[in-house]
Protein backbone atom coordinates (compact mmCIF):
# COMPACT_ATOMS: atom_id res chain seq x y z
CA UNK A 1 0.00 0.00 0.00
CA UNK A 2 0.69 3.21 -0.85
CA UNK A 3 1.07 6.12 2.00
CA UNK A 4 2.36 9.65 1.45
CA UNK A 5 5.69 10.67 3.16
CA UNK A 6 4.34 12.54 5.81
CA UNK A 7 2.10 9.71 6.78
CA UNK A 8 5.47 7.85 6.77
CA UNK A 9 7.04 10.21 9.29
CA UNK A 10 3.91 10.40 11.47
CA UNK A 11 4.37 6.34 11.86
CA UNK A 12 7.29 6.18 12.52
CA UNK A 13 7.14 8.13 15.84
CA UNK A 14 4.07 6.28 16.77
CA UNK A 15 6.09 3.34 16.50
CA UNK A 16 9.50 5.03 18.20
CA UNK A 17 6.86 5.57 21.05
CA UNK A 18 6.07 9.32 20.80
CA UNK A 19 2.49 10.63 22.15
CA UNK A 20 3.26 14.25 22.02
CA UNK A 21 4.88 16.50 19.40
CA UNK A 22 5.73 20.45 20.61
CA UNK A 23 5.65 22.89 17.58
CA UNK A 24 4.25 25.33 15.29
CA UNK A 25 2.75 25.29 12.05
CA UNK A 26 4.02 26.82 8.82
CA UNK A 27 3.35 26.42 5.11
CA UNK A 28 6.06 24.41 4.09
CA UNK A 29 5.23 21.50 7.16
CA UNK A 30 1.61 21.46 6.76
CA UNK A 31 1.70 17.96 5.29
CA UNK A 32 3.27 16.59 8.37
CA UNK A 33 0.60 18.79 10.16
CA UNK A 34 -2.32 17.28 8.23
CA UNK A 35 -0.75 13.86 8.44
CA UNK A 36 -0.81 14.17 12.86
CA UNK A 37 -4.30 15.12 12.58
CA UNK A 38 -5.59 11.80 12.31
CA UNK A 39 -2.70 10.40 14.63
CA UNK A 40 -2.74 9.44 18.39
CA UNK A 41 0.31 11.60 18.78
CA UNK A 42 -0.83 15.02 20.18
CA UNK A 43 0.03 17.84 18.56
CA UNK A 44 1.04 20.87 21.21
CA UNK A 45 1.04 24.26 19.62
CA UNK A 46 3.64 26.53 21.40
CA UNK A 47 4.04 30.42 21.46
CA UNK A 48 7.26 30.44 20.19
CA UNK A 49 9.63 27.64 18.46
CA UNK A 50 12.08 28.01 21.07
CA UNK A 51 9.83 27.23 24.03
CA UNK A 52 8.66 24.27 22.04
CA UNK A 53 12.52 22.56 21.86
CA UNK A 54 12.83 23.50 25.90
CA UNK A 55 9.14 21.61 26.22
CA UNK A 56 10.56 18.81 24.17
CA UNK A 57 13.83 18.76 26.59
CA UNK A 58 11.77 18.74 29.82
CA UNK A 59 9.43 16.29 28.16
CA UNK A 60 12.78 14.23 27.55
CA UNK A 61 13.88 14.75 30.95
CA UNK A 62 10.59 13.80 33.35
CA UNK A 63 9.85 10.54 31.09
CA UNK A 64 12.98 9.38 29.87
CA UNK A 65 11.34 8.96 26.74
CA UNK A 66 11.62 10.05 23.35
CA UNK A 67 10.33 13.17 22.84
CA UNK A 68 9.56 15.70 19.57
CA UNK A 69 9.38 18.94 17.94
CA UNK A 70 8.03 20.24 14.93
CA UNK A 71 8.49 23.16 13.08
CA UNK A 72 8.25 24.80 9.61
CA UNK A 73 11.24 25.99 7.25
CA UNK A 74 13.44 29.31 7.58
CA UNK A 75 13.16 31.07 11.23
CA UNK A 76 11.01 28.56 12.42
CA UNK A 77 13.79 26.07 12.37
CA UNK A 78 16.31 28.99 13.71
CA UNK A 79 14.17 29.83 16.38
CA UNK A 80 14.64 26.08 17.81
CA UNK A 81 18.78 26.74 17.79
CA UNK A 82 19.03 27.32 21.32
CA UNK A 83 16.64 24.54 23.15
CA UNK A 84 18.29 21.88 20.81
CA UNK A 85 21.54 22.93 22.12
CA UNK A 86 20.25 22.46 25.35
CA UNK A 87 18.96 18.88 24.84
CA UNK A 88 22.45 18.33 22.72
CA UNK A 89 24.35 19.45 25.68
CA UNK A 90 22.37 17.03 28.27
CA UNK A 91 21.98 14.15 25.57
CA UNK A 92 18.46 14.08 25.30
CA UNK A 93 16.51 12.03 22.63
CA UNK A 94 14.58 14.74 20.89
CA UNK A 95 12.97 14.46 17.13
CA UNK A 96 12.97 17.53 15.26
CA UNK A 97 11.03 17.81 11.99
CA UNK A 98 11.42 21.09 10.03
CA UNK A 99 10.15 21.79 6.73
CA UNK A 100 11.69 22.77 3.36
CA UNK A 101 10.75 24.70 0.25
CA UNK A 102 10.48 22.34 -2.55
CA UNK A 103 13.31 20.74 -4.63
CA UNK A 104 12.77 22.32 -7.59
CA UNK A 105 13.06 25.83 -6.41
CA UNK A 106 16.45 24.97 -4.24
CA UNK A 107 18.90 27.58 -5.28
CA UNK A 108 16.22 30.31 -6.71
CA UNK A 109 15.54 32.07 -3.29
CA UNK A 110 12.42 30.63 -2.34
CA UNK A 111 10.62 32.23 0.47
CA UNK A 112 11.86 31.22 3.85
CA UNK A 113 14.39 28.62 2.12
CA UNK A 114 17.20 27.10 4.27
CA UNK A 115 18.30 24.50 1.69
CA UNK A 116 21.82 25.91 1.23
CA UNK A 117 21.77 26.41 -1.82
CA UNK A 118 21.95 29.81 -4.13
CA UNK A 119 22.85 32.06 -0.75
CA UNK A 120 20.05 30.65 1.58
CA UNK A 121 20.54 29.83 5.03
CA UNK A 122 22.56 26.35 5.24
CA UNK A 123 20.13 24.43 7.99
CA UNK A 124 21.86 21.34 8.04
CA UNK A 125 25.12 22.84 8.69
CA UNK A 126 23.60 25.33 10.92
CA UNK A 127 22.09 22.17 13.14
CA UNK A 128 25.31 19.60 12.68
CA UNK A 129 27.28 20.55 15.76
CA UNK A 130 24.25 20.45 17.69
CA UNK A 131 22.82 17.21 16.71
CA UNK A 132 23.53 13.52 16.88
CA UNK A 133 22.05 13.99 13.07
CA UNK A 134 20.66 16.11 10.59
CA UNK A 135 19.40 15.38 7.41
CA UNK A 136 17.83 16.96 4.74
CA UNK A 137 16.11 14.32 2.84
CA UNK A 138 16.04 15.64 -0.83
CA UNK A 139 14.75 11.64 -1.96
CA UNK A 140 12.74 8.77 -1.05
CA UNK A 141 14.76 6.10 -2.18
CA UNK A 142 17.38 6.41 0.62
CA UNK A 143 14.63 6.94 3.31
CA UNK A 144 14.69 3.60 5.22
CA UNK A 145 18.14 4.30 5.71
CA UNK A 146 17.71 7.75 7.22
CA UNK A 147 15.12 6.60 9.60
CA UNK A 148 16.90 3.68 10.57
CA UNK A 149 19.90 5.85 11.71
CA UNK A 150 17.38 8.58 13.42
CA UNK A 151 16.28 5.83 15.50
CA UNK A 152 19.34 4.05 16.19
CA UNK A 153 20.56 7.35 18.07
CA UNK A 154 17.38 8.20 19.41
CA UNK A 155 17.47 4.54 21.01
CA UNK A 156 20.68 4.75 22.11
CA UNK A 157 21.99 4.70 25.37
CA UNK A 158 23.68 7.96 24.40
CA UNK A 159 21.56 9.76 22.51
CA UNK A 160 20.93 12.98 21.40
CA UNK A 161 18.99 15.35 19.28
CA UNK A 162 17.83 13.75 15.89
CA UNK A 163 16.95 16.60 13.14
CA UNK A 164 15.11 15.86 9.92
CA UNK A 165 14.31 18.71 7.40
CA UNK A 166 12.00 17.70 4.72
CA UNK A 167 10.90 19.53 1.79
CA UNK A 168 7.43 20.56 1.07
CA UNK A 169 7.27 18.09 -2.20
CA UNK A 170 9.01 15.49 -0.87
CA UNK A 171 6.01 15.11 2.46
CA UNK A 172 3.89 14.48 -0.32
CA UNK A 173 5.51 12.21 -2.67
CA UNK A 174 3.99 8.19 -2.23
CA UNK A 175 6.28 5.70 -0.70
CA UNK A 176 6.04 2.02 0.04
CA UNK A 177 4.08 1.18 3.33
CA UNK A 178 6.52 -1.72 3.80
CA UNK A 179 9.47 1.12 4.10
CA UNK A 180 8.02 0.71 8.13
CA UNK A 181 8.71 -2.92 8.56
CA UNK A 182 12.50 -1.83 7.71
CA UNK A 183 13.27 -0.12 10.36
CA UNK A 184 14.20 -1.06 14.08
CA UNK A 185 12.49 1.13 16.23
CA UNK A 186 12.76 -0.76 19.55
CA UNK A 187 14.85 -0.54 22.44
CA UNK A 188 17.36 -3.30 22.94
CA UNK A 189 17.07 -5.13 26.39
CA UNK A 190 20.28 -4.92 27.70
CA UNK A 191 22.78 -2.56 28.83
CA UNK A 192 26.42 -2.48 28.06
CA UNK A 193 28.63 -5.74 29.34
CA UNK A 194 29.11 -5.56 32.62
CA UNK A 195 32.86 -6.70 33.39
CA UNK A 196 32.45 -8.68 36.43
CA UNK A 197 36.24 -8.53 37.41
CA UNK A 198 36.02 -4.34 37.03
CA UNK A 199 33.46 -4.43 39.76
CA UNK A 200 35.45 -6.52 41.70
CA UNK A 201 38.41 -4.48 41.34
CA UNK A 202 35.97 -1.25 42.39
CA UNK A 203 34.89 -3.42 45.34
CA UNK A 204 38.52 -3.54 46.25
CA UNK A 205 39.12 -0.12 46.16
CA UNK A 206 36.78 0.59 48.33
CA UNK A 207 37.90 -1.90 50.72
CA UNK A 208 41.45 -0.61 50.87
CA UNK A 209 40.38 2.84 50.65
CA UNK A 210 40.25 4.68 54.19
CA UNK A 211 37.95 8.00 53.37
CA UNK A 212 36.43 7.12 49.88
CA UNK A 213 33.87 9.32 48.78
CA UNK A 214 31.17 9.22 46.10
CA UNK A 215 30.81 12.00 43.41
CA UNK A 216 27.06 10.95 41.92
CA UNK A 217 25.87 12.96 38.68
CA UNK A 218 23.01 12.88 36.49
CA UNK A 219 24.10 9.21 35.00
CA UNK A 220 23.06 7.76 38.38
CA UNK A 221 19.00 9.12 37.60
CA UNK A 222 19.05 7.98 33.75
CA UNK A 223 20.54 4.40 34.71
CA UNK A 224 17.99 4.28 37.57
CA UNK A 225 20.24 3.52 40.16
CA UNK A 226 19.90 5.76 43.23
CA UNK A 227 19.27 2.67 45.06
CA UNK A 228 22.05 1.02 44.32
CA UNK A 229 23.86 4.44 45.28
CA UNK A 230 22.06 4.52 48.58
CA UNK A 231 22.86 1.21 49.50
CA UNK A 232 26.72 1.32 48.65
CA UNK A 233 26.66 4.67 51.00
CA UNK A 234 24.69 2.87 54.08
CA UNK A 235 26.78 -0.39 53.71
CA UNK A 236 30.42 0.76 53.68
CA UNK A 237 29.68 4.37 55.30
CA UNK A 238 30.97 6.36 51.99
CA UNK A 239 30.00 9.52 51.80
CA UNK A 240 28.20 11.22 48.67
CA UNK A 241 28.18 14.47 46.90
CA UNK A 242 26.69 14.72 43.97
CA UNK A 243 26.93 17.27 40.88
CA UNK A 244 24.25 19.67 40.39
CA UNK A 245 22.19 17.12 38.01
CA UNK A 246 22.62 14.88 40.13
CA UNK A 247 21.00 16.36 42.78
CA UNK A 248 18.65 13.65 44.98
CA UNK A 249 20.73 10.78 43.75
CA UNK A 250 20.56 9.93 47.49
CA UNK A 251 18.35 11.85 49.66
CA UNK A 252 20.07 14.43 50.94
CA UNK A 253 18.66 14.53 54.57
CA UNK A 254 20.61 11.46 54.60
CA UNK A 255 23.66 11.17 57.43
CA UNK A 256 25.92 10.15 54.49
CA UNK A 257 25.02 13.48 52.66
CA UNK A 258 27.86 16.00 51.63
CA UNK A 259 25.17 18.04 49.69
CA UNK A 260 26.08 19.06 46.09
CA UNK A 261 29.93 19.90 44.74
CA UNK A 262 30.41 22.69 43.09
CA UNK A 263 31.60 26.31 42.44
CA UNK A 264 28.47 27.97 43.52
CA UNK A 265 27.51 25.55 46.41
CA UNK A 266 28.74 26.08 49.79
CA UNK A 267 28.13 22.38 51.35
CA UNK A 268 31.14 20.70 52.92
CA UNK A 269 31.73 18.66 50.04
CA UNK A 270 34.59 20.31 49.01
CA UNK A 271 36.65 20.18 51.88
CA UNK A 272 35.93 16.26 52.70
CA UNK A 273 37.38 15.76 49.12
CA UNK A 274 40.67 18.32 50.12
CA UNK A 275 41.27 17.35 53.38
CA UNK A 276 40.12 13.24 53.94
CA UNK A 277 39.46 11.74 50.97
CA UNK A 278 41.94 9.15 49.56
CA UNK A 279 39.52 7.34 46.88
CA UNK A 280 37.03 9.36 44.55
CA UNK A 281 34.54 7.31 42.79
CA UNK A 282 32.54 9.26 40.14
CA UNK A 283 29.39 7.35 39.01
CA UNK A 284 27.69 8.85 35.91
CA UNK A 285 29.79 12.49 37.01
CA UNK A 286 31.17 14.77 34.50
CA UNK A 287 34.15 16.97 35.83
CA UNK A 288 32.67 20.14 34.14
CA UNK A 289 33.68 24.04 35.26
CA UNK A 290 31.25 24.12 38.04
CA UNK A 291 31.66 20.92 39.77
CA UNK A 292 35.52 20.76 39.27
CA UNK A 293 35.87 24.41 40.95
CA UNK A 294 37.27 25.44 37.36
CA UNK A 295 39.64 22.53 37.32
CA UNK A 296 41.37 22.83 40.43
CA UNK A 297 44.06 19.89 40.25
CA UNK A 298 44.38 20.22 44.35
CA UNK A 299 40.92 18.46 44.07
CA UNK A 300 42.09 15.35 43.00
CA UNK A 301 45.60 15.29 43.91
CA UNK A 302 47.66 12.45 45.96
CA UNK A 303 44.08 10.32 45.48
CA UNK A 304 42.99 7.38 43.81
CA UNK A 305 40.21 7.72 41.22
CA UNK A 306 37.38 5.24 39.82
CA UNK A 307 34.71 6.15 37.40
CA UNK A 308 31.67 4.81 35.72
CA UNK A 309 30.38 5.95 32.75
CA UNK A 310 28.25 4.36 29.98
CA UNK A 311 29.86 7.02 27.48
CA UNK A 312 32.75 6.09 26.05
CA UNK A 313 33.36 10.01 25.58
CA UNK A 314 33.44 10.78 29.70
CA UNK A 315 35.80 8.39 30.48
CA UNK A 316 39.05 10.05 31.39
CA UNK A 317 37.40 12.96 29.53
CA UNK A 318 39.72 15.12 32.15
CA UNK A 319 41.48 13.15 34.60
CA UNK A 320 43.05 10.47 34.69
CA UNK A 321 41.11 7.67 36.48
CA UNK A 322 43.02 4.22 38.35
CA UNK A 323 40.24 2.40 37.30
CA UNK A 324 37.71 3.68 34.49
CA UNK A 325 34.92 1.03 33.61
CA UNK A 326 32.67 1.63 30.57
CA UNK A 327 29.23 0.02 31.44
CA UNK A 328 25.70 1.04 32.83
CA UNK A 329 25.91 2.21 36.41
CA UNK A 330 23.20 0.39 38.33
CA UNK A 331 24.36 -3.15 36.61
CA UNK A 332 27.88 -2.66 38.09
CA UNK A 333 26.95 -1.30 41.38
CA UNK A 334 24.62 -4.23 42.20
CA UNK A 335 27.76 -6.83 41.58
CA UNK A 336 30.04 -4.18 43.45
CA UNK A 337 27.66 -4.03 46.67
CA UNK A 338 26.93 -8.43 46.25
CA UNK A 339 30.51 -8.18 46.76
CA UNK A 340 30.99 -6.21 49.41
CA UNK A 341 27.81 -7.32 51.67
CA UNK A 342 29.99 -10.82 51.27
CA UNK A 343 32.71 -8.71 52.52
CA UNK A 344 31.15 -7.52 55.13
CA UNK A 345 29.94 -10.62 56.28
CA UNK A 346 32.86 -12.23 56.86
CA UNK A 347 34.51 -9.19 58.84
CA UNK A 348 37.17 -7.90 56.04
CA UNK A 349 34.95 -4.61 55.45
CA UNK A 350 35.23 -2.61 58.54
CA UNK A 351 32.16 -0.23 58.05
CA UNK A 352 32.94 1.24 61.39
CA UNK A 353 36.16 2.67 60.09
CA UNK A 354 35.03 4.09 57.46
CA UNK A 355 31.70 6.14 59.63
CA UNK A 356 34.43 7.35 61.88
CA UNK A 357 36.17 9.25 59.64
CA UNK A 358 32.93 10.85 58.47
CA UNK A 359 31.91 11.36 62.06
CA UNK A 360 34.94 13.49 62.79
CA UNK A 361 35.32 15.24 60.04
CA UNK A 362 31.25 16.42 60.29
CA UNK A 363 32.21 17.29 63.85
CA UNK A 364 35.25 19.29 62.10
CA UNK A 365 33.01 21.33 59.46
CA UNK A 366 30.22 21.52 62.55
CA UNK A 367 32.94 23.74 64.57
CA UNK A 368 34.57 25.31 61.71
CA UNK A 369 31.44 27.15 60.55
CA UNK A 370 30.43 28.07 64.34
CA UNK A 371 33.75 29.58 63.96
CA UNK A 372 33.29 31.27 60.33
CA UNK A 373 29.72 33.36 61.52
CA UNK A 374 30.92 35.16 58.12
CA UNK A 375 30.94 32.66 56.37
CA UNK A 376 29.80 32.43 52.88
CA UNK A 377 26.59 30.31 53.83
CA UNK A 378 25.64 31.83 56.73
CA UNK A 379 26.29 35.10 54.15
CA UNK A 380 23.74 33.52 51.98
CA UNK A 381 20.93 33.08 54.39
CA UNK A 382 21.65 36.05 55.95
CA UNK A 383 21.11 37.88 52.61
CA UNK A 384 18.30 36.35 51.42
CA UNK A 385 16.24 35.06 53.89
CA UNK A 386 12.61 35.04 51.95
CA UNK A 387 14.92 32.30 49.36
CA UNK A 388 15.56 30.35 52.05
CA UNK A 389 12.08 30.37 53.43
CA UNK A 390 10.49 29.43 50.40
CA UNK A 391 12.76 26.16 50.30
CA UNK A 392 12.49 24.92 53.70
CA UNK A 393 8.90 25.20 53.45
CA UNK A 394 9.03 23.65 49.88
CA UNK A 395 10.66 20.57 51.02
CA UNK A 396 8.66 20.14 54.22
CA UNK A 397 5.46 20.31 52.41
CA UNK A 398 6.90 17.86 49.98
CA UNK A 399 9.13 15.45 50.67
CA UNK A 400 8.16 13.63 47.68
CA UNK A 401 6.35 13.69 43.51
CA UNK A 402 7.87 17.28 43.03
CA UNK A 403 9.68 18.21 40.37
CA UNK A 404 11.82 21.27 39.89
CA UNK A 405 12.93 22.89 37.11
CA UNK A 406 15.55 25.86 37.95
CA UNK A 407 17.15 28.92 36.11
CA UNK A 408 19.03 29.80 39.01
CA UNK A 409 20.47 27.50 40.16
CA UNK A 410 22.41 29.05 42.89
CA UNK A 411 19.71 29.25 45.64
CA UNK A 412 18.18 25.79 44.98
CA UNK A 413 22.08 24.20 45.36
CA UNK A 414 22.14 25.61 48.73
CA UNK A 415 19.01 26.04 49.83
CA UNK A 416 17.04 22.67 48.92
CA UNK A 417 18.02 19.24 50.04
CA UNK A 418 16.48 17.04 47.74
CA UNK A 419 14.71 14.25 48.55
CA UNK A 420 15.37 10.90 46.72
CA UNK A 421 11.89 10.84 45.66
CA UNK A 422 11.65 14.22 44.56
CA UNK A 423 13.50 15.40 41.01
CA UNK A 424 15.52 18.50 40.56
CA UNK A 425 15.99 19.52 37.18
CA UNK A 426 18.68 22.53 36.44
CA UNK A 427 19.35 24.41 34.02
CA UNK A 428 22.16 22.24 33.08
CA UNK A 429 23.19 21.82 28.95
CA UNK A 430 23.79 25.68 27.51
CA UNK A 431 22.62 27.52 30.52
CA UNK A 432 20.27 29.72 28.66
CA UNK A 433 17.58 31.57 30.44
CA UNK A 434 13.89 31.69 29.90
CA UNK A 435 14.05 27.42 29.93
CA UNK A 436 12.70 26.26 33.42
CA UNK A 437 8.85 27.30 32.59
CA UNK A 438 8.32 26.19 28.89
CA UNK A 439 10.63 22.88 30.17
CA UNK A 440 8.41 22.61 32.87
CA UNK A 441 5.20 22.52 30.83
CA UNK A 442 6.33 19.83 28.73
CA UNK A 443 7.39 17.70 31.89
CA UNK A 444 3.64 17.60 32.06
CA UNK A 445 3.11 16.25 29.07
CA UNK A 446 5.63 13.29 29.95
CA UNK A 447 3.86 9.76 29.13
CA UNK A 448 5.05 9.08 32.54
CA UNK A 449 1.53 8.79 34.36
CA UNK A 450 3.40 9.03 37.69
CA UNK A 451 4.15 12.80 36.54
CA UNK A 452 -0.29 13.42 36.35
CA UNK A 453 0.02 13.31 40.22
CA UNK A 454 3.22 15.16 40.61
CA UNK A 455 3.25 18.99 41.54
CA UNK A 456 5.50 20.77 39.03
CA UNK A 457 7.53 24.10 39.82
CA UNK A 458 9.50 26.69 37.78
CA UNK A 459 12.26 28.40 39.42
CA UNK A 460 13.05 31.72 37.39
CA UNK A 461 14.11 35.34 37.72
CA UNK A 462 12.72 38.13 36.37
CA UNK A 463 15.10 38.40 33.34
CA UNK A 464 14.94 34.92 32.32
CA UNK A 465 10.79 35.40 32.84
CA UNK A 466 10.33 37.66 30.23
CA UNK A 467 12.02 35.63 27.52
CA UNK A 468 9.57 32.88 27.91
CA UNK A 469 6.18 34.33 30.19
CA UNK A 470 4.15 33.94 27.00
CA UNK A 471 4.43 30.17 26.79
CA UNK A 472 2.39 30.42 30.19
CA UNK A 473 -0.44 30.64 28.00
CA UNK A 474 0.74 27.11 26.81
CA UNK A 475 -0.06 26.34 30.20
CA UNK A 476 -3.54 28.01 30.27
CA UNK A 477 -4.37 26.90 26.91
CA UNK A 478 -4.06 22.82 27.59
CA UNK A 479 -5.17 23.78 31.70
CA UNK A 480 -1.76 22.16 32.66
CA UNK A 481 -1.17 22.95 36.76
CA UNK A 482 2.28 24.57 37.63
CA UNK A 483 3.53 26.89 39.96
CA UNK A 484 5.83 29.47 38.74
CA UNK A 485 8.54 30.45 41.91
CA UNK A 486 9.60 34.16 40.61
CA UNK A 487 12.78 36.48 42.01
CA UNK A 488 12.31 39.68 41.10
CA UNK A 489 14.99 42.08 41.90
CA UNK A 490 14.24 44.23 38.84
CA UNK A 491 18.36 43.32 37.34
CA UNK A 492 19.96 40.80 35.81
CA UNK A 493 21.37 39.43 38.91
CA UNK A 494 24.57 37.74 37.80
CA UNK A 495 25.37 40.57 35.44
CA UNK A 496 25.23 42.93 38.32
CA UNK A 497 27.00 40.57 40.64
CA UNK A 498 30.19 40.65 37.93
CA UNK A 499 29.78 44.54 37.38
CA UNK A 500 30.20 44.85 41.10
CA UNK A 501 32.50 42.73 41.66
CA UNK A 502 35.14 42.90 38.76
CA UNK A 503 34.07 46.02 36.95
CA UNK A 504 33.97 48.77 39.95
CA UNK A 505 30.04 49.07 39.94
CA UNK A 506 30.02 50.26 36.27
CA UNK A 507 26.65 48.96 35.60
CA UNK A 508 25.51 48.80 32.16
CA UNK A 509 22.20 46.85 30.70
CA UNK A 510 21.90 44.94 33.75
CA UNK A 511 18.42 47.11 35.30
CA UNK A 512 15.47 47.10 33.72
CA UNK A 513 11.57 47.61 34.84
CA UNK A 514 9.26 45.12 35.71
CA UNK A 515 5.36 44.82 34.59
CA UNK A 516 3.16 44.47 37.03
CA UNK A 517 3.00 40.78 37.90
CA UNK A 518 -0.24 40.87 39.96
CA UNK A 519 -2.11 43.02 36.27
CA UNK A 520 -0.23 40.04 34.29
CA UNK A 521 -1.20 37.34 36.31
CA UNK A 522 -4.94 38.26 35.69
CA UNK A 523 -4.43 38.92 32.08
CA UNK A 524 -2.89 35.35 31.73
CA UNK A 525 -6.22 34.21 34.16
CA UNK A 526 -3.69 32.31 36.90
CA UNK A 527 -3.34 33.27 40.66
CA UNK A 528 -0.68 35.31 41.89
CA UNK A 529 1.45 35.95 45.40
CA UNK A 530 3.60 38.41 45.78
CA UNK A 531 5.84 38.14 48.89
CA UNK A 532 7.91 40.86 50.67
CA UNK A 533 8.72 39.64 54.35
CA UNK A 534 8.48 36.66 56.01
CA UNK A 535 4.88 37.04 57.18
CA UNK A 536 4.52 36.74 53.32
CA UNK A 537 5.44 33.75 52.96
CA UNK A 538 4.74 31.63 56.38
CA UNK A 539 2.16 29.30 55.57
CA UNK A 540 1.37 30.20 51.97
CA UNK A 541 2.46 26.96 50.20
CA UNK A 542 -0.57 25.33 52.34
CA UNK A 543 -2.89 27.44 50.92
CA UNK A 544 -2.41 27.19 47.09
CA UNK A 545 -3.92 24.41 44.84
CA UNK A 546 -0.89 22.81 43.20
CA UNK A 547 -3.36 20.14 41.93
CA UNK A 548 -5.65 22.32 39.41
CA UNK A 549 -4.51 25.82 39.16
CA UNK A 550 -1.29 27.96 37.95
CA UNK A 551 0.03 30.06 40.41
CA UNK A 552 2.77 32.73 40.30
CA UNK A 553 5.01 33.30 43.48
CA UNK A 554 6.61 36.58 43.20
CA UNK A 555 9.91 36.58 45.89
CA UNK A 556 10.92 40.31 46.49
CA UNK A 557 14.53 40.70 46.08
CA UNK A 558 17.28 43.25 46.65
CA UNK A 559 19.03 43.92 43.45
CA UNK A 560 21.72 45.53 45.16
CA UNK A 561 22.44 42.25 47.04
CA UNK A 562 24.71 39.59 46.12
CA UNK A 563 25.97 35.75 46.19
CA UNK A 564 29.24 35.53 47.35
CA UNK A 565 30.49 32.80 45.56
CA UNK A 566 34.28 32.97 44.26
CA UNK A 567 36.17 29.90 42.74
CA UNK A 568 38.61 28.12 44.53
CA UNK A 569 41.86 28.22 42.66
Amino acid sequence: MKITVSELIVRFMERLGIDHIFGMPGAHILPVYDSLYQSSIKTVLAKHEQGASFMAGGYARASGEISACITTAGPGATNLVTGIANAYVDKQAVFIITGETSTHIFGKGGLQESSGEGGSIDQEALFKSITKYTKLVERTDYLANVLNRAAKILLSDSSGPVLLSIPFNIQKEMVDETILDQIKTTRNNHHLRHDVYAANELAQLIQQASAPVIVAGYGCIVSGAQSQVSELSDLVGIPVTSSLKGKGVISEHSEFSLGSLGVTSYSGAYHYIFEKADLIIFLGAGFNERTSYVWNEDLLKNKKIAQIDNNIEQLEKVFKSDLAILGDIRTILTAVNSHLREQVSAGSVVRKTLTDTFDSYCSEESDRKSEETGSDIVNLRDRFPLVELFFSELETMFPKNIMVFDDNIIFAQNFFRVSSENRYYPNSGVSSLGHAIPAAIGARFASNKLVEEWGVFAVIGDGGFQMCCMEIMTAVNYQLPMTIILFNNSTMGLIRKNQFQQYEERYIDCDFVNPDYDLLSQSFGINHYKVCSEADMEGLLAKLDFKSSINLIEIIIDKDIFPGYVSRR
